[in-house]
């Protein structure tokens, strides 16, 4: 080394050694420990001479070959190893003392914001209350779609200057082979950072054990809570961190921290995956809880809310994470989460199925009226046509022969209807498991039906129940969409049946009352009206009526529709049949004694009877008094 060369290089380690970071008081007009060469404010002079000084350690005095790290702490060697330390004090300073605050209100809008054609926009189809809402969000009515479009929002967590400077800093440890303390001060600066955005956005830290042993209501708030900071995490913070460490560390050749004798690699990914590893599996434990926990039919509606916020996250979580081996791990992850919870679905369905067709026939309703199986299948029916979009994707078997097999194991009766409604090869795999689920519903009721001792009340009861079901197929154009007219054609052509054969066995005694067969006596001179069979005639329509009365005005009918033309298909019968009867042979009871042991009713009596009717509670007294003035 010649002689300016080596003047150079004295000078360097003059520079240098001024800001030891070991030495107990600063030496010759320095900086100590307590003072910083990058403070966002000060002498930027004296910043760019200790890098250039750096420099010049590096090209003058370079490493021998192999070992680019000298144990010495001796001349040149010596000052490179204080270089580096306050290099990574340094580097500590700024990445602590410059931090700018992650606004987590403003990351928490990736759940609600709606996208537009503006790239700072985000989009969430559907109504994300606030950050704070704790309420759970209502299924009901709400088509599931997380399908959005790209919503990355990249923040800026230091201020340029502070990046720059980073920069220079890693540039000039990686160069001197202390890259690997470099990340490792990166990470253990950034992580507790990541995981206090986390913390702030709702993410718990719990174990699968913790997830599985809460009760579901308090599940359900957390899963709500858990896709909206999931969106925030993923697209905010894991999107700012890989920035982040893209521009501090992108050019420079770094080695993984995680390997004690790393090889170079050009990518910034170790450092990112560093930092964010452990809040991304504890962001994603959450679903892997869930997806592998209880199965039960009200887990449903959220566990696909979670799917499908995980898929609509996937391309995002590929962007961020599985461009470099070191955090590809975490993409696979997410996938295998969203493949679990894929098949969670599946299997809840497939229980949900299973409830129905074991669901045990026990008492009868009171007055014949819609089971609670009723209402409970065709409301989560309804739900599950809601969310079409994503069933459509994950149910693509149609029910198999073994779902017709009893929960004894027992082959159904051989008149069950079977599910060969339409093309198969044109029906959706979810419309034939919904078509199934009614028909296993209907086949249920039928067993209900027979608990009731009255045959007209057993009518009346699946007239309610698939009256009911008809309704909801109409009510909803989603799942009408996925039953079609046919099968809806039969569920009417059902209801039809049931009402007809109600009437049939509940009325047809009482109107062969009033038919003049049996009443006639010939014979000579005294062919005529047989007024002790009359007066019988009479006896016996007024103890039917009146234990109709009694009865049916007990039984109920909810749909006020319904309930109306059922009275007034009644009273079509009923009254022009008594009335006719009435004009026929009144004469002969009024003309003998005692005419209203007999004749208890008038036309309008019976009519405002029948209004009574199905109305789920004794009737209220008439008064029906004749007056045979």
């Amino acid at each position: 080394m010649d002689g300016s060369a080596a003047a150079e290089l004295e000078r360097a380690e003059r520079v240098v050694m001024r800001w030891d970071s070991t030495a107990s008081a600063p030496a010759g007009g320095g900086g100590g420990e307590d003072q910083m060469l990058f403070d966002g404010g000060g002498d930027r002079a004296e910043a760019e001479r200790f890098l250039q000084a750096v420099d010049d350690l590096r090209r003058l005095a370079p490493p021998s070959p192999g070992s680019p790290r000298r144990t010495s702490s001796s001349g040149a060697s010596g000052a490179v190893q204080v270089a580096m330390a306050r290099l990574e004090d340094e580097f500590r300073h700024v990445l602590a003392s410059r931090a700018v605050d992650l606004e987590i209100e403003v990351l928490a809008d990736l759940s609600s914001l709606s996208m537009c054609s503006d790239r700072s926009s985000f989009s969430d189809v559907g109504d994300a209350p606030p950050v704070d809402d704790d309420s759970v969000e209502s299924s009901v009515g709400r088509r599931s779609s997380y399908r959005s479009m790209r919503s990355i929002r990249e923040i800026d967590l230091l201020p340029p200057d502070a990046v720059a400077d980073l920069n220079a800093i890693a540039s000039r440890m990686a160069a001197a082979g202390y890259d690997r303390e470099c990340v490792q001060v990166y990470a253990s600066v950034r992580k507790p950072a990541v995981d206090s955005a986390l913390r702030r956005l709702g993410v718990e830290k719990l174990t699968i054990g913790d997830v599985q042993r809460l009760e579901w209501d308090a599940l359900e708030v957390k899963i709500r809570r858990w896709i909206r900071a999931a969106r925030a995490a993923v697209r905010g913070v894991f999107a700012s961190e890989r920035r982040l460490c893209f521009l501090i560390f992108h050019d420079l050749p770094l080695s993984n921290p995680t390997i004690a004798t790393p090889a170079p690699t050009t990518t910034p990914a170790a450092p990112f995956v560093e930092t964010v590893k452990g809040a991304a599996l504890q962001l994603f434990g959450f679903a892997e809880a869930i997806s592998i926990g209880r199965r039960s039919p009200e887990k449903l509606f959220k566990i696909i809310d979670l799917h499908d916020a995980l898929a609509d996250l996937l391309p995002d979580v590929s962007d961020i994470f599985a461009v470099s081996k070191a955090g590809e791990s975490i993409y696979v992850q997410s996938t295998e989460i969203r493949a679990r919870l894929a098949d969670a679905v599946r299997g809840i369905l497939s229980e949900f199925e299973n409830a129905v067709l074991r669901d045990p026939s026990k008492t009868p309703v009171p007055g014949g009226t819609i089971h609670p199986l009723t209402r409970y299948v065709m409301n989560y029916i309804v739900l599950i046509s809601d969310y079409k979009a994503t069933l459509s994707e994950l149910i693509v078997s149609r029910p198999s022969a073994s779902s017709r097999v009893s929960a004894d194991g027992n082959e159904l009766t051989p008149s069950f209807p079977d599910l060969d409604l339409a093309d198969p090869d044109s029906q959706l795999p979810l419309s034939a498991h919904l078509i199934w689920t009614i028909v296993v519903l209907e086949h249920n009721l039928e067993g209900k039906a027979s608990l009731f001792k009255d045959p007209a009340l057993s009518h009346l009861f699946l007239m309610n129940n698939v009256h009911y079901i008809v309704h909801k197929v109409k009510d909803s154009p989603e799942l009408r969409g996925l039953i079609g007219n046919e099968y809806l054609k039969r569920l009417t052509g059902k209801f039809r049946l049931a009402a007809t054969a109600y009437q049939r066995s509940s009325w047809l005694k009482i109107l062969n009352c009033l038919r003049d067969e049996g009443l006639h006596v010939s014979g000579g001179f005294s062919s005529g009206i047989s007024k002790s069979a009359l007066r019988e005639r009479f006896k016996s329509f007024n103890a039917a009526f009146e234990e109709a009365h009694r009865a049916q005005s007990g039984w109920y009918v909810p749909d006020t529709q319904l309930r109306e033309e059922l009275r007034i298909s009644i009273s079509e019968k009923l009254l022009p049949a008594y009335r006719s009867f009435l004009g026929r042979f009144r004469h002969h009871i009024e003309n003998g004694r005692h005419p209203e042991l007999y004749i208890k009713y008038t036309v309008e009596d019976l009519e405002i009877s029948v209004t009574d009717f199905f109305e789920g509670s004794p009737p209220p007294p008439h008064n029906r008094r004749r007056s045979h003035g």
